[in-house]
């Protein structure tokens, strides 16, 4: 396994607008989803790659994974019926940096992603792009008992997870493991 090269500031700066490719495939167990990829992930091309992102770390923790991954083996999740996407597809600095109209149009574009390959799941990461996103502000941490107005969602469970960056100081790591674990639990049990 190869290490990620810490990109440079110019290299980050350059990276705005950039995007980082779906890792996705038909019927996965999970399709997680995060807001939209960081600067630092579009520099490197791989999902959850900036330092200080919690994602890898929680997916062990939680029992997704049975060992950490490193941001470079995002496409071995798929051996593991595991997938990534975002709801906006443009890097930025921060997911603040993204209008109402990107997180609506980018809600349509993930109805779409969800019709076209059926996860079991689909687990968006960030209340706030959730609720912006698809229209419902009341949402809460966990399973949604609402559903999205489309036919594409009719056999997936929404699932909405705090966002895993370092950013989110709302929660630590064992917080974020905790409600990750309270959806595979659920999946196991399905």
């Amino acid at each position: 396994m190869t290490s990620l090269h810490k990109p440079t500031k110019a290299e980050i700066q350059a990276a705005i607008g950039k995007t980082v490719p779906d890792i996705i495939a038909p019927d996965l167990r999970v399709l997680f989803c995060g807001i939209n990829p960081s600067l630092y992930s579009a520099v490197v091309g791989h999902h959850f790659a900036r330092p200080g992102n919690r994602f890898w770390k929680t997916l062990q923790t939680a029992g997704f994974t049975e060992r950490l991954y490193m941001p470079n083996e995002d496409r071995d999740l798929l051996r593991l019926g595991y997938g990534i996407t975002n709801v906006v597809d443009r890097a930025t600095a921060t997911a603040d940096q993204l209008s109402r109209d990107e997180l609506l149009v980018g809600g349509q574009q993930l109805l779409a992603k969800v019709q076209r390959y059926r996860p079991q799941v689909l687990a968006v990461l960030g209340i706030g792009a959730y609720r912006t996103a698809f229209g419902q502000p009341k949402a809460t941490i966990g399973r949604q008992v609402e559903t999205l107005q489309s036919e594409a969602l009719q056999d997936a469970i929404v699932w909405v997870l705090p966002n895993p960056s370092g950013l989110n100081a709302h929660y630590q790591l064992q917080d974020l493991a905790q409600t990750f674990r309270a959806l595979l639990d659920a999946v196991i049990a399905e």
